[in-house]
C-alpha cells in the first residue's frame, strides 16, 4: 500500500495522470478541490476563502499573510489526514510537498510540460484565447512560487524535492501511468511501519495546530507543534501559566492524542541598539 502526491504546473495534465493512475491502481483519488470541501466542513471555514490557496479564484497577495498561514495549516491538515489513510493518489499545486521527506510510503511526483504546450492546455480547458492563456499560465507560475516559498519555505521548481519530475508531453499518459504504478508497487513493497507511522504522525501534528489556531485565545501564537505515535509535544514562549494549561487541553481534545508534553523555550533576548 502506498499514497502518491502530485504537484502540477497548470496545463501540465496532471489532474488527468492522477485519476488515470488511482483507476489503475483502484486508490481513491483527490483533487484540490475535494481538499477544500472537506477542509471547509472540518473547519467551518467558507470554501471561496480556501480557493485562495489553489488561486484559480483570488490573487494570493490581495489577502494577509498572517490569513494564509492558518487557512493553508487547515488544508495542510487535512490532506494529511487523508493521506495517512493510505491508497490514495492526491493533486494539487503543494501536496506533495506537505509529505514528510523520509516516508517511504509516499510518492512524490511533479507534472510539468513545455510551456508552450501548457498555455494549449489552457487555451482548451478554460476555453481562452491564446493570448490570454499566456498570460494566465505566466500569472500563475509566478504566483505558484511565490505562494509556496511563503507558505512553505520550499521551491516548487526544486526537482530535489520529488522522487520523480514527470514530462507529459514527452510520454503519453498510458506510458506514465505504467511506469508510475510500477514505482508505486516498488513504495508498497519498501515501506514499513515506521514510514506508515511518521505520516500518521504529521498528520496529528497537523491537526493539533490547527486546533490550536482555531482558539482565538491562541490564533497565530508561535508555538511549534510535533507528534510521536500520539504523543504531541508544544513547544514556545507563550507556554506559560495558564496558557499551557489551555493549550494542554486544546492539544489533548484532538482525537487521536494520548499524551501532551511542553517545551518552554526561553525568551530570546532583546537586541541593544548599538
Amino acid at each position: 500500500m502506498a499514497i502518491v502526491a502530485i504537484n502540477q504546473q497548470i496545463g501540465s495534465r496532471g489532474r488527468e495522470l492522477g485519476r488515470a493512475l488511482a483507476e489503475r491502481l483502484n486508490y481513491r483519488f483527490l483533487v484540490s478541490e475535494d481538499i477544500i470541501a472537506l477542509t471547509a466542513a472540518r473547519y467551518q471555514v467558507p470554501a471561496e476563502e480556501l480557493r485562495i490557496i489553489d488561486e484559480r479564484y483570488l490573487r494570493f497577495w490581495d489577502r494577509l499573510k498572517t490569513e494564509m498561514e492558518r487557512l493553508f495549516t487547515y488544508m495542510r491538515a487535512v490532506a494529511l489526514l487523508e493521506m495517512a489513510k493510505d491508497r490514495v493518489v492526491v493533486v494539487g499545486k503543494s501536496f506533495s510537498l506537505m509529505v514528510p521527506m523520509a516516508a517511504e510510503n509516499a510518492l512524490r511526483v511533479r507534472a510539468v510540460a513545455p510551456f508552450a504546450k501548457r498555455v494549449e492546455q489552457v487555451a482548451l480547458e478554460e476555453k481562452l484565447e491564446r493570448s490570454a492563456a499566456h498570460r494566465r499560465v505566466l500569472n500563475s507560475d509566478r504566483e505558484e512560487r511565490a505562494r509556496i516559498q511563503a507558505l512553505l519555505g520550499a521551491d516548487p521548481e526544486d526537482p530535489s524535492l520529488y522522487h520523480l519530475v514527470v514530462n507529459t508531453a514527452a510520454l503519453s499518459l498510458e506510458r506514465l501511468v505504467e511506469m508510475l504504478a510500477g514505482c508505486v508497487e516498488t513504495c508498497g513493497r519498501t515501506s514499513n511501519p515506521a514510514s506508515i507511522q511518521l505520516l500518521r504522525d504529521a498528520a496529528l501534528a497537523a491537526q493539533v495546530k490547527s486546533a490550536l489556531l482555531s482558539n482565538p485565545r491562541f490564533g497565530n501564537a508561535p508555538i511549534k507543534v510535533s507528534a510521536r505515535e500520539g504523543v504531541v509535544t508544544l513547544s514556545g514562549e507563550c507556554l506559560v501559566p495558564p496558557w499551557d494549561r489551555m493549550a494542554t487541553a486544546i492539544a489533548g481534545s484532538v482525537e487521536g492524542v494520548r499524551d501532551v508534553r511542553l517545551e518552554l523555550q526561553e525568551p530570546k533576548p532583546l537586541e541593544r541598539p548599538v
